[in-house]
């Protein structure tokens, strides 16, 4: 029976460490009951670790029917990463009672409770996602490992924390400066394949810590990658060189988030990104991605142009954009164009070899059932004459943003990424 819990805001560990039973300890993904996750919950797997090695039967709850009538667990810890993921009536009553500890950003954006120093440190607990995998897959092998790969083949960590930056839109605002946070022998788990790291801001670190990370994770062997976006303005040579010498797991991916240049702030963090490029391309030729931010600043045309201009930009700089769109650009008038704008450069396949206006072509003439036409095919052909009387709505999109803005559609529709690339690598 669950008992009440006097503080219940985070995870206590004294209650784990003091008792004289063993306690049946339950854990809430939440964000993986509402409507799934990538990624493993990184906190449970620590609290979940340090349970179990005080001798508790730990378990990670698979279903909120579980546990709605008969809950027969003696503690439960619930975590929930985005705000918007819901919980069921019942368990915000059992949290409001003090029945449940809770805690994560999707509770509290920023200055949420952090974890006891004997949890944080802890090695994670890899196989608390065992069970409920097994479930989903029937035990397949094939779909384990396309449904569930992140939670399979990682190892998982922070090597640094803390930001410089404290962007409106992150939650990472706690620490002004990165410092060393754990050891890479902390999380590591010899039986995975590759480790990804969630550091806030790596680039960040002191050159020193930044060469310790980058040698300790060369030390394993195995590859890696950093999950966050990593900072370009913070590029240096030696950092390129660093980089570009590990082990790498995918594309490196940075953030191109700034783009106004009337304001001298926005200027100077554009200057900043486009030196960070060319320092990265001295260094390294291999695959890289840019985070563009959409719809955060604004909404409107000026919005959609500076899109235009850093993906110009990212082309001569041989990178992928891709578009991160922020929810307040479904308020927009250009909401389509913006989507048009991602489905073009998220698929890296079609961005390198079509531009805007021939990617718009490609999907209308799918549509229509037309094979290898391209915009003045189209075009050519009378409306009556289509299979369908309407053009679909990313070649509509495309036409009535360009009727009503003829100089920006000039100046970006038709720019090609191997036409304008620098970088051949």
């Amino acid at each position: 029976m669950l008992n009440y819990i006097s503080d219940n805001i985070g995870f206590k560990s004294d209650i784990i460490v003091s008792s004289d039973k063993k306690l049946k300890v339950g854990i809430i993904d939440a964000d993986l009951l509402d409507n799934g996750t990538k990624h493993p919950n990184l906190v449970l797997m620590k609290v979940s670790a340090f349970c179990k090695e005080y001798g508790h039967d730990v378990r990670l709850i698979c279903s909120y029917d579980e546990i709605k009538d008969d809950c027969g667990y003696d503690t439960i810890v619930l975590s929930r990463v985005f705000k918007f993921t819901k919980i069921p009536d019942f368990i915000n009553s059992m949290i409001e009672k003090h029945l449940i500890y809770y805690g994560g950003t999707g509770f509290f954006e920023i200055n949420g409770p952090n974890l006891p120093d004997e949890v944080e440190h802890h090695m994670p607990d890899y196989d608390l996602y065992s069970e409920y995998i097994e479930k989903d897959t029937g035990g397949d092998d094939k779909l384990k490992e396309k449904r569930w790969h992140d939670y399979l083949n990682y190892s998982i960590g922070f090597t640094t924390r803390g930001c410089i930056r404290h962007c409106d839109f992150c939650v990472n605002r706690l620490l002004n400066r990165v410092v060393e946070w754990s050891p890479v022998s902390e999380f590591l788990d010899e039986n995975r394949t590759s480790i990804y790291l969630w550091d806030d801001n790596i680039m960040a670190a002191p050159p020193k810590v930044f060469a310790k990370v980058m040698d300790d994770l060369n030390k394993t062997g195995k590859s890696f990658q950093f999950r966050q976006g990593l900072d370009i303005r913070l590029m240096t040579p030696q950092k390129a060189q660093l980089l570009n010498d590990v082990n790498y797991h995918g594309d490196f991916i940075f953030a191109f988030d700034h783009y106004r240049l009337d304001d001298p702030e926005e200027r100077k963090q554009v200057e900043q990104t486009i030196k960070g490029l060319k320092i990265w391309r001295e260094y390294c030729k291999k695959k890289t991605k840019l985070y563009v931010l959409v719809g955060y600043d604004g909404q409107d045309v000026k919005d959609i142009e500076g899109t235009f201009y850093r993906i110009k930009i990212l082309m001569e700089y041989g990178c992928v954009p891709y578009i991160m769109r922020f929810e307040d650009y479904e308020k927009s008038e250009f909401k389509d164009l913006y989507v048009q704008l991602a489905r073009w450069c998220n698929q890296p396949g079609l961005f390198k070899k079509k531009s805007f206006r021939q990617f718009c072509a490609m999907d209308e003439g799918i549509h229509q059932g037309l094979k290898n036409v391209d915009y003045d095919d189209i075009m050519s052909i009378p409306k009556d004459k289509l299979k369908y009387k309407n053009y679909w709505k990313c070649f509509r999109t495309m036409l009535d943003f360009e009727k009503r803005f003829p100089e920006i559609a000039e100046k970006y529709f038709d720019l090609r990424f191997e036409d304008l690339r620098t970088d051949k690598g």
